[in-house]
């Protein structure tokens, strides 16, 4: 008989720096799947991307400002902290052997990540120690197991381990859930290219994360570049 169990989420990212579109993007995750808590999860070197354009304490300062205020969101820095590079799996063992095994943890992600997942380390022991949730825009398409390679593997745990939101609640881990949900168009890489050209990235990010921007000089590095040449 299936009962309900206390419910994590995690929404990673390099969050450099934090913007409108990740905090809409958890808090709409948190009130619709109906999550305990949600947990933003700034990784410290992840593998498969660049690396962050400034330190993780700085990335720290920055979210910690963002989410000041609002309890529906919570920081937790554990990669942070833990240095080096990052992977996920072992954020999600870590957090089993903190909460044992009742605890439903569900992993967040984008479906471009999803579509990424088979190079991750140790991916297929992820849904072992948590569910999956997917965010994709609507009207999305499967990946195609016909497709081969990397595309059909991602189709084959779809298939595989497909599930309905009411199981993020009554198991601890093992489901894929995709969620489609209307997502802000606004990217970090813009963010940190207005910031290097002199330009205002205001209304894009919170105000205090933009004032901690400008009172640190970050991302400011092509700008500098191009002052030195005139």
């Amino acid at each position: 008989m299936s009962h309900t169990r206390h419910t994590i989420a995690l929404f990673g990212g390099t969050f450099d720096p934090v913007h409108f579109g990740h905090l809409r993007m958890a808090l709409e995750l948190r009130q619709a799947l109906g999550f305990d808590e949600m947990r933003l999860l700034p990784s410290h070197r992840p593998r498969h991307r660049e690396s962050p354009g400034v330190s993780a304490e700085h990335r720290r300062q920055m979210l910690a400002l963002a989410l000041a205020g609002c309890d529906e969101l919570a920081l937790d820095d554990r990669e942070l902290r833990r240095g080096g590079d990052t992977y996920t799996v072992d954020t999600l063992e870590e957090l089993r052997r903190e909460l044992g095994c009742d605890v439903s943890i569900s992993f967040c992600m984008g479906l471009d990540s999803l579509l990424t997942l088979p190079a991750w380390h140790r991916w297929q022991r992820l849904l072992e120690l948590a569910h999956l949730v997917v965010v994709a825009r609507p009207g999305w398409q499967l990946p195609r197991r016909d497709a081969g390679g990397a595309e059909a593997a991602v189709a084959e745990l779809l298939e595989r381990c497909a599930g309905k939101a009411k199981q993020l609640h009554s198991e601890p881990c093992g489901r894929l859930v995709v969620r489609e949900q209307t997502l802000l168009p606004i990217s970090a890489t813009d963010i940190r290219q207005l910031i290097a050209s002199g330009q205002s990235p205001r209304f894009l990010l919170p105000t205090a994360v933009l004032q901690y921007i400008e009172d640190n000089q970050l991302y400011r590095q092509a700008a500098a570049a191009a002052g030195e040449c005139k």
